[in-house]
């Protein structure tokens, strides 16, 4: 499946006008201090150009990356991957919905792949828009309750949209809604990436009956639907390929939840002819993922920045945190970004933060510290991350913030 670069017709008058709009109204916002422009600038270049996403992807292997959790890191892992084999145009910033996604490819005219991070609400749509040659997915469950659908609406949404879809769609096996959700398509690579967060997946997608899940396995007591035969499999601190062969994975990002993005973004790169063993060598580059896992120093202590903006998400932060007396910095918003409904907090088990000194801020710190009182957990409430930080014990800090919060702590430190 190789790329074509330069083999596309040169854009038109009008693609050209809106491309450059866009970039003058990017730089425009980044000047004011409003971001990196890439939405804003993505947004007058459709209004100029309606078809521009299909112009920009025409001369482009296109890659597309969807889920709940994982999407940004797994986007960049494959777009690593890539570099192997020829120049890659990915939003790395994470601006995943067509405005973001159409700036990001204006700036790839001399690329061989797009590797692209797309909002699971539109998935359907930008692939219609960009012709992917691969469609990697990794997982689905409760998010944005106030904006998205409910999991099983939007796996049969992804279902519909990928019929017929001539891409290669990379799956994980072990979630039932994304097999129910890729098993419209003709082509699929089924990954065994595993699924710690299950309380989004005990009823059968096919036929509303209850899942049966011994061990690994899942399968539908009622119709039969069940778990897929995989191609590539997470083993420990290996890939196993579709031959057997076991590769090592090292990565400078932690825990299993990454080492399962590793697995899917090789089966990716081993359909674009990159060999497991390269691809698993670059990704090991990655240090950080848009500000995620860095590790900064503010008033003198260091801070490891961490994002969960869901409860599965929230349950594999859990797992990679150094244990107790690490203390712990907790930072949930409620804004448009975030799905302005709480009531997920609920779901999120925080009885596993036992024994760690916990400090709570954000704009619902209230409802998290309630939360925290019920879990029988014992905390600290602050106004601000340098209050938290000031009264923290010693020792490195794990600061775990949902989207906007997270955003705020980066500016705050200066990440």
């Amino acid at each position: 499946m190789a790329g074509h670069p330069g083999n596309a017709e040169p854009l038109s008058p009008r693609a050209k006008l809106a491309v450059t709009a866009g970039k003058a109204a990017a730089a425009v916002s980044r000047a004011a201090g409003r971001g990196s422009g890439s939405v804003i600038g993505g947004r007058v270049a459709l209004k100029l150009d309606p078809d521009l996403l299909t112009r920009l992807a025409q001369h482009l292997d296109v890659i597309l990356v969807s889920a709940t959790n994982g999407k940004t890191t797994t986007t960049r892992l494959i777009a690593e991957a890539l570099r192997a084999s020829g120049p890659v145009v990915s939003n790395a910033l994470g601006a995943n919905m067509p405005a973001g996604i159409t700036s990001a490819l204006a700036g790839g005219s001399d690329s061989k792949y797009g590797v692209i991070e797309v909002d699971e609400k539109y998935l359907a749509g930008v692939a219609r828009d960009t012709t992917p040659k691969a469609i990697a997915l990794l997982n689905l469950s409760r998010d944005q309750l106030d904006r998205a659908a409910e999991t099983r609406m939007l796996a049969e949404k992804w279902r519909e949209g990928l019929s017929g879809t001539k891409a290669v769609v990379i799956a994980n096996a072990d979630d039932p809604l994304i097999v129910w959700a890729a098993s419209s398509s003709a082509n699929v690579v089924w990954v065994a990436a595993g699924q710690e967060w299950k309380d989004d997946a005990w009823s059968c997608p096919s036929c509303g009956g209850v899942m049966q899940r011994p061990g690994d396995d899942w399968f539908c007591g009622e119709c039969g639907f069940r778990r897929p035969p995989v191609s590539w499999a997470l083993s420990g601190d290996h890939v196993l390929d579709p031959h057997g062969s076991a590769w090592p994975i090292h990565l400078q990002l932690p825990g299993r939840a990454n080492k399962a993005n590793a697995t899917t973004s090789a089966a990716v790169a081993a359909v674009f002819g990159v060999p497991p063993q390269v691809a698993l060598e670059r990704m090991y580059q990655v240090q950080a993922v848009a500000g995620r896992y860095d590790v900064v120093s503010f008033l003198g202590r260091d801070l490891r920045l961490l994002l969960a903006k869901n409860p599965a998400g929230w349950l594999e932060t859990f797992s990679l945190i150094d244990p107790p007396p690490t203390p712990v910095i907790l930072s949930v918003n409620a804004r448009g970004a975030d799905g302005t409904d709480t009531s997920w907090l609920w779901d999120v088990d925080y009885t596993r933060l036992a024994g760690h000194p916990i400090l709570v801020i954000g704009d619902r710190r209230l409802d998290l510290a309630v939360r925290l009182e019920v879990a029988g957990l014992e905390f600290r409430v602050c106004d601000t991350v340098e209050e938290a930080v000031q009264l923290a014990p010693p020792g490195r800090i794990e600061l775990i913030a949902n989207y906007t919060a997270f955003q705020d702590v980066r500016r705050r430190v200066g990440n």
